[in-house]
């Protein structure tokens, strides 16, 4: 009779459990169709296919050794990354904790006790004991009960409401994956954009401190002819004024330079007081980055791929919404042994079970499940504009990553022309003040344009590679997608026999 009663509950969900309520997920369209080519041309040849970005290491294109050594020590220290990769982990387990749903949930809660009932104890309206007329007292009693009961529960996944759980914590893990390698991309770009900030500083520093020894030297010849009554009081002062102001100059570029150094060391998880970089003016030229085309840039961007998964997310939360209007079956049991004397505790007569099913099937709700399943869907529809957000500022990124160094290359070729110009300009202006043709206010003119030039010509420098890291970044910096394929989870038998 058993079998006959409960055989069609389980052919029900078996064949129930085939059914997933709510929608699909397919990825929405881009905006609008991704370009067949970039709008500005990059200033230099496309790279072949074996220049592309190291995947993982792309801060390896610059070919820069100190470099690399630091991006080695963030990757190890950097508390911020270390903060992520928890996250992560703990994104690991939170989806573990969704297959757990798949299998029965059993329990045991074994016990003892020892009782002594009250003489005076209630009936609890039982007719009291009468022998011969009289009415017989209650008596006390004294016994033990040793109980090892079980009890199972497993939902019956009808309307695919655990899976459609699963299927969130799955797409959830992944959007944390990405996210993490976001940080990841965040961190290294900043370190290396401010490696080379601070290594155009040592380079600009390089040109004030020579320009600081011209004007003493040019100081020397004034206050030489001042005193031979050649040169004016006047002059010597303007030379001097020249003087005070460039080492002032080179003081605030050390100044800039302290506070790059020390960004750079909280990015490898330093103390900034202990932590140094050693001197070396900025001698890289920009590397030739692979662009490839547009519609790429949706597959290379750990941050759009954050919002492409945080989309499958809302779109399993829709299911999932969507499986309250649906019946919620659970199969529960109990069972296990129960005595008054432990001797006897596993007997088959101390032997009892219980068996059933229980249906619950919403009917009126205030409008609870509908308002849930309206909330989930605009939180769907408010990812899919995040998504398609995100695809826009990467395309603008990029953009404006190559517009950065086609002008900075013409910039920087013009400003080259301008030092040469000055520096002969200087050379004129001293050969006519020796030979007396000219005050000496053109030569501290002469003397300050050419170290204008000179600052600014190795500032461009320094933004051309600041430029080349940040393009790098807008490109995903190599980051592989089929990295977080990889990040999800699925019920497995073992989980059966583990707590």
């Amino acid at each position: 009779m058993r079998r006959l009663s409960l055989g069609p509950v389980f052919t029900l969900l078996v064949l129930a459990g085939a059914c997933t309520v709510g929608p699909r997920y397919s990825r929405p369209p881009a905006p609008t169709p991704a370009p067949d080519s970039w709008k500005t041309q990059p200033p230099w040849q496309q790279a072949a296919p074996k220049d592309a970005v190291p995947k993982g290491s792309w801060w390896q294109v610059f070919h820069d050794s100190t470099l690399d050594n630091y991006e080695q020590q963030l990757l190890r220290a950097n508390q911020s990354l270390i903060a992520a990769q928890a996250n992560l982990n703990q994104a690991r387990s939170l989806a573990r904790v969704a297959t757990a749903a798949f299998f029965p949930q059993l329990s045991v809660d074994p016990s003892g006790y020892r009782e002594r009932g009250s003489a005076n104890r209630p009936l609890n309206g039982e007719p009291p004991t009468i022998i011969n007329g009289v009415v017989q007292p209650v008596s006390p009693y004294t016994e033990s009960v040793y109980t090892i009961p079980f009890s199972l529960s497993y939902e019956a996944d009808l309307f695919g409401r655990v899976r459609r759980n699963l299927e969130a914590a799955n797409a959830s893990l992944q959007s944390t994956a990405a996210d993490t390698a976001n940080v990841q991309l965040v961190l290294t770009a900043e370190l290396a954009a401010d490696y080379f900030s601070l290594r155009e500083l040592d380079a600009e520093y390089q040109v004030v401190q020579e320009s600081v020894d011209v004007q003493r030297k040019g100081l020397d010849l004034v206050q030489s002819r001042h005193t031979g009554g050649i040169a004016s009081g006047l002059e010597v002062a303007q030379q001097a004024t020249l003087l005070d102001s460039t080492i002032s100059q080179a003081a605030l570029v050390q100044e800039s330079r302290a506070q790059y150094e020390h960004a750079i060391a909280l990015l490898v998880g330093q103390p900034a007081s202990t932590f140094n970089v050693p001197v070396a003016p900025l001698t890289a030229t920009p590397p030739p980055v692979p662009l490839g085309v547009p519609s790429e840039v949706l597959e290379r961007r750990p941050d759009i791929a954050t919002q492409e998964r945080t989309m499958a997310y809302e779109n399993a939360e829709v299911g999932l919404a969507r499986t309250a209007f649906y019946p919620h079956v659970t199969i529960s049991g109990s069972g296990g042994w129960q005595s008054t004397a432990i001797t006897s505790l596993l007997n088959t007569p101390s032997l009892f079970w219980s068996l059933g099913a229980d249906v619950l099937q919403p009917v009126v709700q205030g409008g609870l499940n509908r308002a849930n399943l309206a909330a989930a869907r605009a939180a769907y529809d408010r990812a899919v504009a995040n998504y398609r957000q995100s695809v826009l500022t990467a395309f603008q990124q990029v953009e404006d990553g190559i517009s950065n160094l086609s002008t900075l290359a013409q910039a920087l070729s013009t400003q080259d022309a301008a030092v040469q110009d000055a520096r002969k300009a200087l050379e004129i202006a001293n050969n006519r003040y020796v030979g007396g043709v000219t005050s000496y206010l053109d030569v501290i003119t002469a003397q300050t344009t050419l170290l204008s030039s000179e600052r600014l010509a190795t500032q461009l420098r320094g933004e051309q590679m600041v430029s080349s890291v940040y393009l790098v970044k807008a490109l995903g910096g190599g980051w592989d997608p089929s990295s977080i394929q990889n990040e999800q989870v699925h019920p497995k038998a073992g989980q059966i026999i583990q707590q």
